[in-house]
């Protein structure tokens, strides 16, 4: 039997209510998938047509992994989920007093929406740094910056003036978080056995790898135990950690320390903050600091009673265990798309309210460098990067992603190698002259 369709979005009509969902990342596509076979129809919306395993962002950067294995077909997950829709658009509003979302490719109703978009790079609203800095939060973006650090290179080989060359092959990080650790740590070790081999004319004592980081340790987000291990293991890889030293302004050629400082290096890498998405339409009083939306605890947004909000998207209320927000990782966005999803599927009286049940953290920096929290233990060396390497590969989509990225980890473990140091420019059309 034929269904009718709504009009710009090729949506059957069919009696259910619907669920959109804009954003595809862990909370999205989680929430998603618990939802299949479900009373709902449910409609993912996202720019990308993809799903992307932010924690490799860095591995892509530094060349040890292809940008495709850390990426899955949204459509491929949805296969044989008759429920389950996906269409590649951009939110442009939302219209509460309607139930309809403005999306570049029309306008779609819904019954309940879920805001599940995640985070953008936080600038602490220097225009310099966002002008002149490279962000890390897209694959797109990993990839832009591979291209930096290959650019780099080739432009230091060709240079005769030392210091524009020091300047050229050095590389600031900035941001002590995981990304920013395990970024220092995969550039010390290309530093060390990868580019020499492909850059045997340039001295590689020349290249510094800075990494700052505004408070006083590394690893804020884990326990003190981890920040000195990281420190430690960042430390014996040769990088040199500035903490307590915040960075004032960049120019694309000179960082602005605090305390009057300078460093010159065309590579700064931000990693320092993130912030959360304002939507047009949504109330501005559902938002709390850092642009999250304040929800309760069924992540129901402030001032709404059909719109939630899920992952590092929202901040919620009431929970005196984590007064400042739950933190902002992989397993908070899952387990909170896993209770939303399971609520959905009871009637109203019966959800459940949310509680996170912390499983662990964890960070690698290096070949057999890793630190892992647990809730009794604290891991840190080889064992701890066992465990690092078993937990990714397990959370990738797709089976074939995990295998390719096995094979590249084998590789890069063994050999000390990557074959993925390629320059891949966008296509530029030329001017045509009349």
């Amino acid at each position: 039997m034929s269904l009718s369709m709504e009009n710009n979005f090729n949506l059957p009509i069919n009696g259910k209510k619907r669920i959109v969902i804009v954003g595809a990342g862990f909370a999205g596509l989680k929430m998603a998938r618990m939802l299949s076979g479900s009373k709902y129809q449910v409609v993912v919306l996202d720019k990308q047509n993809y799903h992307q395993f932010q924690p490799l962002f860095y591995q892509v950067a530094t060349s040890g992994i292809e940008p495709s294995s850390i990426s899955f077909p949204v459509r491929k997950v949805f296969q044989n989920h008759h429920n389950l829709h996906f269409r590649q658009t951009e939110l442009v509003k939302v219209n509460g007093a309607e139930n309809t979302l403005v999306t570049k490719d029309g306008i779609l109703r819904y019954d309940y929406l879920v805001i599940a978009t995640g985070v953008g790079t936080n600038y602490f609203g220097s225009q310099n740094i966002e002008k002149h800095s490279l962000p890390m939060k897209t694959t797109s973006e990993a990839i832009n910056l591979r291209n930096r650090i290959l650019a780099s290179y080739e432009k230091a080989i060709l240079t005769e003036d030392v210091a524009e060359r020091a300047k050229l092959m050095s590389i600031a990080v900035v941001g002590g978080g995981p990304t920013g650790v395990e970024l220092c740590g995969a550039l010390a070790e290309m530093r060390e056995h990868v580019l020499p081999k492909d850059y045997p004319e340039l001295d590689f004592n020349q290249m510094k790898i800075f990494l700052y980081e505004a408070s006083d340790r590394l690893l804020n987000g884990m326990s003190d135990k981890s920040g000195r291990d990281a420190l430690r293991f960042l430390q014996a890889l040769k990088v040199e950690v500035k903490l307590s030293t915040k960075i004032e302004d960049f120019d694309g050629e000179k960082i602005s320390l605090s305390g009057g400082k300078f460093e010159y290096i065309q590579n700064l890498l931000w990693t320092a903050g993130v912030s959360g998405r304002v939507i047009d339409g949504l109330e501005t009083t559902s938002y709390t600091r850092a642009a999250r939306l304040s929800v309760n605890e069924f992540n129901l947004v402030d001032n709404y009673t059909n719109v939630f909000a899920i992952g590092d998207a929202c901040l919620m209320h009431g929970d005196t265990t984590f007064e400042k927000g739950h933190p902002q990782v992989a397993q908070v966005a899952i387990q909170q798309a896993h209770r939303l999803a399971k609520n959905f599927r009871l009637d109203e009286s019966k959800w459940v309210s949310f509680k996170y049940k912390d499983k662990g953290s964890m960070a690698t920096i290096g070949r057999n460098m890793a630190v892992v929290d647990l809730p009794m233990i604290h891991l840190a060396g080889g064992l701890a990067w066992v465990m690092w390497l078993f937990v990714h590969l397990m959370a990738i989509v797709g089976v074939k992603n995990r295998f390719f990225i096995f094979v590249n980890w084998a590789q890069n473990y063994f050999w000390r190698d990557q074959n993925l140091r390629v320059l891949i420019q966008p296509f530029k059309r030329k001017p045509v002259d009349n």
